[in-house]
């Protein structure tokens, strides 16, 4: 049977995205330099939920000393107009003191949190030196989970043992996107979602072991549709990222930024993309000394070059133009992916959520997902959450302190309202 959500969590979860930034964001200036004020400017919006990597093999797992943890941007000003990496500056904190202030702001502010990791994808990026990275990798592919759920454990006793803030995660799940990451290193045949099935098991029934009483789970990217057989039996919560893509998608294709296998079209990026004075492909890069950075997050060269150096009107009017053509097919993806999460959601008899959706990875400075197409969707995905009895949604990846889209103060409410009921 599946292990119950604790019985003081609200009815809905209205979610925002905190990610790793929580962290990597703490200096003057920057949107988490005073957590206070980040919970207080959430609740305002509507939300009584952030989720949230937080550092678990790092903190509990890495063995490194991390009261002096050094965090900073990718090198140079690689990355610096790329959204999630667009950090300003380097901050030293004590990483499991940050962990407890967060969780005690929680509190304070009557929030929940998802706990969750991004460590197989890109936190260790931000670090200013590599043995976070090294640490992981050196974890045998086939042991990561296991590993990482020794690691919540551990986070959760360490919770329960200042002042009972475990009280305060709605759940856990054992790593975000887990078939976009290196959790799947070493698998063999197309299908990741299926093939990672026996590593995510003995994982969740590890922290099982540790922690019976509390849910925990783990997340996809997308909704993987024709794959959901791979979803372990034992998951607690079923948690899904739709993004839908579309217009988007056809962007990626033209310009082959997720495809190493075929040639970079720089001129052709140049003139439809591109800022003027925008160098070569091949000279973007972090300094030497920074390079390890690029083995330690899934964001590929390409599409960072893209991003820091695209002019955001002609990055917007390039989608703009286009997405008539790809409207109803966006539509119709996104209804069918939440109808089918909600599906096998009540096929497993567990709460269904979405943690984050809804069109994709847009550079920071672009307006397409804040705009009024990007608003529509979000209005629309969070009215499908609500019908189809979601249990938690988002109101849109990028409605959190570090993005434009925080702003928005109306829609965020108005959407958070909407899913309340």
């Amino acid at each position: 049977m599946p292990t119950p959500l604790p019985a003081h969590l609200p009815g809905k979860l209205t979610i925002s995205l905190w990610d790793f930034t929580w962290y990597t964001r703490t200096g003057p200036g920057e949107p988490f330099a005073d957590l206070d004020r980040a919970f207080a400017e959430a609740a305002d919006r509507g939300y009584n939920t952030i989720r949230i990597c937080a550092m678990p093999f790092l903190l509990f797992g890495s063995g490194i000393d991390t009261t002096r943890l050094r965090l900073g941007p990718l090198g140079g000003d690689y990355g610096r107009r790329v959204r999630w990496y667009d950090v300003r500056g380097t901050t030293e904190i004590d990483g499991r003191a940050h962990l407890l202030a967060l969780f005690e702001a929680a509190r304070r502010h009557g929030f929940f949190v998802i706990l969750s990791s991004w460590e197989y994808q890109q936190s260790a990026s931000f670090a200013e030196d590599r043995r976070w990275h090294d640490a992981l990798t050196a974890v045998d592919p086939e042991r990561r989970a296991e590993v990482l759920a020794d690691a919540l454990g551990d986070l959760i006793d360490f919770l329960a043992a200042h002042g009972g803030l475990d009280d305060r995660v709605a759940f856990t799940e054992l790593h975000n996107e887990v078939q976009a990451g290196h959790l799947t290193d070493g698998l063999a045949g197309d299908d990741p979602v299926v093939a990672l099935e026996p590593r995510l098991a003995r994982g969740i029934a590890r922290f099982k072991q540790r922690h019976p009483d509390l849910p925990v789970t783990v997340n996809y990217a997308s909704v993987p549709v024709g794959s959901l057989r791979g979803i372990p039996r034992d998951v607690d919560v079923a948690v899904f990222h739709p993004y839908v893509y579309g217009v988007l998608d056809e962007l990626i294709d033209t310009f082959a930024l997720r495809d190493g296998g075929r040639p970079f079209p720089q001129e052709a990026a140049r003139r439809a993309l591109l800022r003027d004075g925008a160098p070569e492909l091949a000279d973007w890069a972090p300094p030497a000394d920074r390079r390890w950075r690029l083995e330690a997050t899934i964001v590929g060269t390409r599409e960072v070059y893209v991003h820091d150096w695209c002019d955001p009107q002609k990055w917007d009017a390039w989608l703009y133009d286009r997405y008539a053509t790809h409207r109803k097919a966006m539509e119709q993806r996104l209804v069918t992916w939440i109808e089918a999460a909600a599906d096998w959601s009540a096929a497993a008899g567990v709460p269904l959520v979405f943690g984050e959706g809804w069109v994709g990875y847009t550079p920071p400075h672009g307006t397409f997902e804040e705009g009024p197409v990007g608003a529509a969707i979000c209005r629309r995905a969070v009215a499908e959450s609500a019908r189809v009895g979601a249990l938690g949604t988002v109101v849109c990846s990028n409605a959190a302190p570090h993005h434009t889209m925080w702003a928005d103060v109306t829609l965020q409410r108005q959407c958070n309202d909407a899913f309340r009921g």
